[in-house]
């Protein structure tokens, strides 16, 4: 029996697809998994997935992307998944190609007719017998996937999909759903939004013994029966005081079994109920609260700063960026932990100017060289580039920005920067690390910034709205028109901004990205445009978990407000 698991990033496909594996061997069956433990068990197949992933090879063509994700699944196919159903009871596949079929279609445009031919070529008559499709909120499968970053200090850059915004896993998910519809003799979908992992796999584990003892269609009618409830139906809300005690009651059920989850769920939002939560959350989940502090500058903030230095100092100093890392609590967390993560402390200081942070950079640079140079962003004097010269005449001269990492540290260092020596290093750095070259833009208005974005735009939206923050120029207007419908990234670009344009974007795309629409607000939801749009989009998207936020985050500023007045 040939058995596959699909879904968008985040859904949990890999942990369940693992653990039904562990489980049905237990009962003394011959399982064999493609992707055991998370990594395929093809060499060249794995080889072809960190291809397609880097995002070094940002100039990768759709059609391309297509053939080479449809080779990675013919390569398992043939090198593993053949044999192996020749002699054991049951194969499993984390990914199968639906995959690449989705992606192509759904994530980037491509025909159906020209996918479904390439797809059934590269299939030569297999089929799986049952298609499980881990199926979960968008929102809650960005948070999962974030999570697992903080925990592991992944420093990866985004791979090429993550390029194209946060839109990309919504249409995915879109297409995975479509392709369950139409071939329900096949496919379960399986909700892993709330249930405990435990019983999402007895309920898998239960179908498949199904399937080999009564056959594919009495399990699916099994499985059906016994579907795992999504909760209901969403409280209906219509002021941010409603969707603050939705939210609640939202992280208070996910707190049961996904205590991170719940974490990062907080980040960025505080007030008394929230803070509750967040404190109560802490001891089971440090890192993650501590990352969710960033740009917080309240009392509780920086209480659990101090409590969690200890436990989760990489992420505690990292939350020391932007105007909160420039008061004296933060100048004492920097001294005091410095010596335990001197890249993160480096970071920290990213952008300052002032006597102290100079003094770090100047402490930390033997410890941490690439974090200091990369923490001039923004800085043009003379004793910024002397460093700047000092850490790549170290590394060998311009050469050296042939290698990926150096490349993207030179870029980091010029970020917002338009003189020459600037372009120099971009323009140099470029073909190694594209994305940090464009996302180095930040702001810039020049001619030569605007080519660049337009190059960009297609291969990498999310970059390069990103280096539109705040900029009231037809250009970047255009441009956010251009991907508004796409890419949430164009409305969290114009956070605050009051001007026509602006809010044609809100109107035209609040049934479109909801929640982005609320937050690109900012302080424009306490007027009485803003406080009606809010309470609309809340009328109208019920359960939206990033809308319930937003929102809620909007009540505690409003009792902030009433409480200081």
């Amino acid at each position: 029996m040939f058995i596959v698991f699909e879904g968008i990033d985040g859904s949990g496909k890999t942990t369940i697809s693992n653990q039904v594996t562990k489980a049905l061997r237990g009962s003394g069956l011959v399982v064999e998994h493609l992707r055991e433990g998370g990594k395929f068990g093809s060499t060249v197949t794995q080889n072809i997935r960190e291809f397609t992933r880097d995002a070094r090879n940002l100039d990768l063509v759709p059609h391309a992307e297509l053939l080479l994700y449809v080779a990675r699944d013919v390569q398992l196919i043939d090198e593993l998944a053949r044999p192996m159903l020749r002699q054991a009871d049951i194969v499993i596949a984390d990914r199968f190609l639906y995959s690449p079929e989705v992606l192509a279609r759904h994530g980037r445009g491509l025909q159906k007719e020209e996918v479904d031919t390439i797809i059934e070529a590269a299939a030569r008559g297999l089929k799986p017998d049952l298609v499980f499709l881990i199926d979960v909120d968008p929102h809650i499968a960005r948070a999962r996937r974030r999570v697992s970053k903080i925990l592991t200090r992944d420093g990866r850059p985004s791979s090429r999909k993550g390029l194209s915004g946060a839109g990309m896993l919504h249409r995915l998910r879109a297409g995975y759903r479509e392709l369950a519809a139409r071939d329900p003799q096949r496919w379960i979908t399986i909700l892993n939004d709330e249930a405990d992992l435990e019983t999402v796999v007895a309920h898998i584990v239960a179908t498949v013994r199904a399937a080999r003892r009564d056959g594919v269609k009495a399990a699916l009618e099994h499985s059906r029966d016994g579907a795992i409830s999504s909760g209901g139906s969403p409280p209906r809300v219509s002021t941010p005081g409603e969707a603050m005690n939705a939210f609640l009651a939202l992280i208070d059920r996910r707190a049961v079994n996904e205590p991170q989850a719940a974490a990062y769920l907080l980040a960025g939002v505080h007030g008394d109920r929230l803070d509750d939560r967040r404190t109560a959350l802490a001891p089971r989940a440090p890192e993650v609260t501590a990352y969710g502090l960033q740009n917080m500058d309240d009392a509780v903030s920086w209480q659990l700063r101090n409590a969690l230095a200890r436990w989760a100092p990489h992420h505690v100093l990292r939350s020391l960026s932007g105007p909160v890392g420039t008061s004296n609590e933060a100048r004492a967390l920097r001294a005091r932990l410095a010596p335990l993560a001197p890249r993160e402390a480096a970071e920290s200081v990213a952008g300052m100017d002032d006597a102290d942070a100079w003094t770090l950079r100047d402490e930390l640079y033997a410890a941490a060289a690439d974090a200091v140079v990369g923490s001039l962003a923004g800085l043009e004097e003379a004793r910024a580039w002397t460093l700047r010269s000092r850490w790549l005449g170290e590394r060998g001269g311009e050469p050296a920005l042939g290698i990926y990492e150096n490349a993207r540290m030179a870029c980091k260092s010029v970020a917002g920067l338009d003189d020459e020596r600037a372009w120099r290093l971009r323009a140099l750095a470029r073909d190694v690390a594209p994305v940090a070259a464009i996302a180095s833009l930040d702001t810039l208005t020049c001619d030569r910034a605007w080519t660049w974005r337009e190059r960009y735009l297609e291969r990498a939206p999310r970059v390069v709205l990103g280096t539109l923050r705040g900029l009231d120029d037809p250009r970047a207007w255009e441009m956010r028109g251009l991907f508004a419908a796409r890419c949430k990234e164009a409305l969290d670009s114009m956070v605050g901004m009051d001007g026509p344009a602006a809010w044609r974007l809100r109107e035209g795309c609040a049934d479109v990205w909801p929640s982005t629409v609320v937050k690109s607000l900012g302080a424009l939801a306490g007027t009485a445009r803003g406080s009606a749009l809010v309470s609309r989009q809340l009328e109208r998207h019920p359960g939206n978990i990033s809308l319930l936020k937003h929102a809620a985050s909007i009540a505690s500023n409003a009792t902030a407000g009433v409480m200081a007045a």
